[in-house]
């Protein structure tokens, strides 16, 4: 299952990313502030826990976000802003990395670092800005179906049909939670209209 956001919210600050006088500081926090609303879209149904809290009238039994059972997982170094912004929100979820690179010649990409907690019986936030061929995509969530999570969601700001498509076609397991799903891929594989290389313009390392 995919679904794409129709939060007006939502489809503003993906347009405020596409702006190419938008800042790397703006960028980052335009991303962040987008994954928290999608990531609140993707968990509405989430499984809480009842927890014991101090209010102001006294003691008070409420129903919390079972944290214990998520696991955020960036595809670096796009997805560091989506984690930034996530834990944000849910301080106390787990997080674990995976380092992927395209190769702009083949267009595959290649795990080059890991490093992903304890998944047995935990959902995973897959988190990765743009899926354009979703290579990526899929290899992140090859990897981590090794690791047994219970449910991999995946969390994304901009994508192609035919990036989603391979995803879906490849693990149709997996939900997918996007902001935007843009016309198509160029000769290039580059998203359409898109906004550019996520990476570089969060940390302003384009020449």
């Amino acid at each position: 299952m995919y679904k794409e956001s129709t939060n007006v919210v939502v489809k503003h600050l993906v347009n405020r990313l596409r702006d190419t006088r938008t800042a790397s500081n703006e960028f980052r926090m335009t991303i962040e502030e987008i994954s928290r609303i999608i990531a609140s879209e993707a968990l509405e149904n989430f499984e809480t826990v009842t927890q014991n809290i101090n209010t102001w009238q006294g003691s008070l039994d409420v129903q919390m976000i079972e944290v214990q059972k998520l696991v955020l997982v960036p595809i670096l170094r796009a997805g560091e802003p989506m984690l930034t912004g996530i834990l944000q929100t849910l301080p106390y979820a787990r997080s674990g990395f995976l380092a992927m690179k395209r190769d702009e010649e083949t267009s595959l990409s290649k795990l080059f670092y890991e490093n992903i907690p304890n998944l047995e019986g935990r959902t995973v936030l897959l988190l990765d800005p743009m899926v354009a061929t979703g290579g990526s995509l899929i290899d992140g969530i090859d990897f981590l179906k090794t690791k047994n999570p219970k449910r991999i969601i995946s969390l994304n700001v901009l994508g192609s049909p035919e990036g989603i498509k391979k995803v879906q076609d490849a693990h149709p397991d997996v939900d997918i939670y996007i902001a935007q799903i843009d016309e198509r891929l160029d000769e290039n594989d580059y998203i359409r209209p898109g906004l550019g290389d996520a990476g570089d313009r969060a940390f302003n390392t384009n020449d």
